[in-house]
């Protein structure tokens, strides 16, 4: 599933063509993603303008000069493309061209750019929700700080882990304690940290949270410089494919050398993922 990383990279390709805009035809070619689609979907986005594209965990979140918020979850396979004549065909890699049968909406915007949702298997989902009731909507209410935001640093962490037995890692997945972290940053950045994933959050002391918090942001960081990881099915806005995966340390190295003191890479399943870390450099 787009993490963090992947979701702001799809933002960053997306803004410069719909902030701004409006939409003046949508297409919704079916009335439901994985969940139904609002009721006259398609009727009450057409004639909106977009005033901004935001992104709040791994939501996109766009507010409509009609008082609602079109917000967009990618799910497992979801991406949307910019349809352009400006966008050079064979610019970028791709892995595949998009199935135009799996092709569920489209948005065309005064400005003549067209922007497709392609969703093989509908894990996605889009909704509009009424700008002034979004932070206490089921999909917002309760959501950690921001991991690059300004609230979240060593003080939130030492808050948030003090006295719990569960797992660092699991804690940092938890939503509601960090919003928009996934498996995949979680175990790079744990490695980065020297933390061992299975450690108790509670149990980690407070002069190691500042690193971790630090190296929390630098993964994402780097990850979104580099566009994301192409694992499966994602892609850019605009194609391409990210690179992050090509730096990873520990995730999908199960055997190979640690990058670091040469031992294998090991990998265990917590809560049905896979965890990958090396025991000599984790403590």
């Amino acid at each position: 599933m787009p993490e963090l990383p992947e979701v702001e990279t799809v933002r960053r390709g997306l803004a410069p063509v719909l902030e701004g805009a409006r939409i003046v035809r949508a297409e919704a070619r079916r009335k439901d993603l994985r969940f139904a689609l609002p009721e006259r979907f398609a009727a009450r986005l057409t004639g909106a303008r977009v005033l901004a594209l935001s992104r709040r965990a791994k939501y996109l979140v766009a507010p409509l000069d009609t008082g609602e918020t079109f917000v967009a979850h990618l799910g497992m396979s979801g991406r949307f493309s910019i349809v352009d004549a400006r966008v050079q065909p064979g610019a970028f890699y791709y892995d595949r061209p998009p199935d135009e049968a799996h092709t569920h909406v489209v948005l065309e915007t005064d400005a003549g750019v067209r922007v497709e949702y392609n969703d093989p298997r509908r894990f996605g989902y889009m909704d509009l929700v009424a700008s002034d009731a979004l932070d206490a909507h089921p999909y917002f209410a309760g959501l950690g700080p921001e991991p690059l935001g300004n609230a979240f640093g060593a003080a939130h962490l030492a808050a948030a882990f003090a006295g719990r037995t569960q797992s660092v890692k699991a804690t940092l997945l938890d939503q509601r304690v960090v919003a928009g972290l996934g498996n995949i940053y979680v175990c790079e950045a744990l490695f980065r940290a020297g933390i061992a994933p299975r450690r108790a959050a509670g149990r980690i002391a407070r002069a190691r949270l500042g690193a971790l918090a630090e190296t929390i942001r630098a993964v994402l960081g780097e990850a979104i410089e580099a566009g994301g990881s192409s694992l499966r099915d994602f892609a850019q806005a605009d194609g391409a494919l990210g690179y992050f995966q090509h730096r990873f340390k520990v995730y999908g190295r199960e055997g190979e050398a640690c990058v670091a003191c040469g031992a294998p890479v090991l990998r265990f399943v917590q809560a049905g993922r896979s965890t990958f870390w090396c025991r000599v450099c984790q403590r």
